[in-house]
């Protein structure tokens, strides 16, 4: 019997330990090389007392049953926890308040939330036939051109805000939303592309409805946890830097320290599972190569979430929805706000809400990396304005990333390239990750599992 196929893995956020699971339960054995002191990287929560805080995302959709099998099979689905009842709504502010986001073609007609041109624009974008283009264009003009400006500016613009903290004009249409571009090819109406997703899940046992969004009970953090705890005590080092990587004979020289002692290790497969700065930085090959070092130049804005708790009677909006979005086009200062206590229970004590204030991003980078104070400031009076907050919050936690979401430009084809010719040349090295899989939670889940069958085969 030849020995198991060993297989580094540097970075432990969600990619790098969703492929170190897969290759662990596959029979490989795996090392995981992390720089800090802890698993998971932006996905961490915090128990304080009855206060829950998220340092990054908040919830995941359950978008696939791999997802959902993934979840069982480490132990989470007794401590999962759906959304509530009451964040059933998606706000978007307006002239400046609250309105719901429509949830079905009955309420497009009756919202106000768009123009009716914007309405016509959307009923007629069924008639779209086929198209291939010949070029990327920025995905605020690959969805003008379906859905007209009305919908860039209240749909598109907060959207992007929310899950990017970026700016639409700028960002790649095939790039950063891959399954519009595919849609338009394959069908034409962007419409009747999601109609067809939505009947080929039907068919594969799928539910066809929009994803189940999630957490467990004590935050998203469980889940690199838990990812973590599922392989062999020796497996994750902490605080561990590599220095570099030396194609050997038989696979891969790793050199990594910590605490200012050298060790060296020889693998098979190396997996990188690395943010851009990281991955430009890496030494690959004998004479201390960077061949990664065009991906330093990928945009990551710095974005603040300050959490601030308050007595429910402080607050006048009834915070039933999942949170409110801004538009650009209303001038605030905020990116948006979460109503976490009503996303998920147990968030905040008895009597008391909450919220998770979203700022910095493409367009106030200087928010992203102010000071609490500053922030708490600008926070309560945004507030105030759109869902009627009054007087000081009981609580406020500050968690602020100086690099927070890579944003998928106009060329990023070249970084793609990049780390392709990188896995040309170094046969055994992979690399995958929010650099390149896509950013959300299930991406790089998905990303982590898509590693390990390529280290695998």
């Amino acid at each position: 019997m030849s020995a198991p196929r060993r297989v580094a893995i540097i970075g432990a956020g969600v990619t790098g330990l969703s492929a170190a699971y897969h290759l662990h339960r596959a029979g490989a054995a795996v090392r995981v090389f992390e720089r800090s002191d802890r698993v998971g990287g932006p996905v961490h929560s915090t128990r304080d007392g009855d206060w829950l805080v998220e340092s990054g995302p908040n919830s995941i959709q359950e978008s696939s049953t791999e997802l959902t099998r993934l979840i069982q099979d480490i132990g989470l689905d007794e401590v999962r926890s759906p959304a509530q009842a009451a964040a059933r709504n998606r706000y978007i502010l307006r002239n400046g308040r609250p309105v719901a986001a429509p949830s079905s073609p009955p309420g497009i007609l009756t919202s106000s939330l768009f123009s009716l041109g914007g309405k016509f624009r959307l009923f007629g974008e069924v008639l779209k036939r086929p198209r291939v283009r010949r070029s990327d264009v920025n995905l605020a003009d690959f969805v003008r051109s379906h859905f007209g400006d009305d919908i860039v500016d209240y749909g598109l613009n907060p959207f992007v805000s929310g899950v990017y903290a970026g700016d639409p004009e700028k960002l790649s249409a095939k790039h950063a939303f891959p399954s519009l571009w595919k849609m338009e090819r394959e069908t034409g109406s962007i419409i009747r592309g999601q109609i067809k997703a939505a009947k080929q899940r039907r068919a594969s046992g799928e539910s066809a409805g929009p994803p189940a969004i999630i957490s467990f009970q004590d935050g998203l953090g469980m889940l690199p946890l838990a990812l973590a705890k599922q392989l062999p005590p020796d497996a994750i080092e902490l605080g561990a830097s590599v220095n570099s990587l030396v194609r050997s004979a038989d696979g891969w020289k790793l050199v990594w320290n910590r605490s200012e002692q050298t060790q060296t290790e020889s693998f098979d497969r190396v997996l990188l599972a690395l943010p851009a700065a990281a991955l430009a930085r890496l030494s690959i090959g004998s004479l201390g190569e960077c061949p990664l070092a065009a991906l330093a130049d990928i945009d990551y804005p710095p974005v603040s979430a300050l959490f601030l708790g308050y007595r429910r009677e402080q607050v006048s909006h009834p915070l039933d929805g999942f949170g409110l979005l801004m538009p650009q086009k209303e001038h605030r200062q905020i990116l948006g706000v979460l109503f976490s206590s009503s996303l998920f229970a147990g968030r905040a004590p008895a009597g008391h809400v909450g919220l998770t204030v979203m700022m910095g991003g493409v367009h106030r980078r200087d928010l992203g990396t102010a000071s609490q104070e500053q922030l708490t400031k600008i926070a309560r009076a945004e507030l105030a304005a759109v869902i009627g907050v009054t007087g000081e919050p009981v609580y406020a936690r500050l968690r602020q990333w100086p690099r927070a979401i890579p944003q998928y430009t106009l060329g990023y084809e070249r970084y793609v390239k990049a780390m392709e010719q990188c896995e040309n040349q170094h046969s055994g090295l992979l690399i995958g990750g929010h650099v390149r899989d896509g950013i959300s939670l299930p991406n790089c889940l998905s990303a982590g599992a898509k590693l390990a069958r390529r280290a695998l085969a």
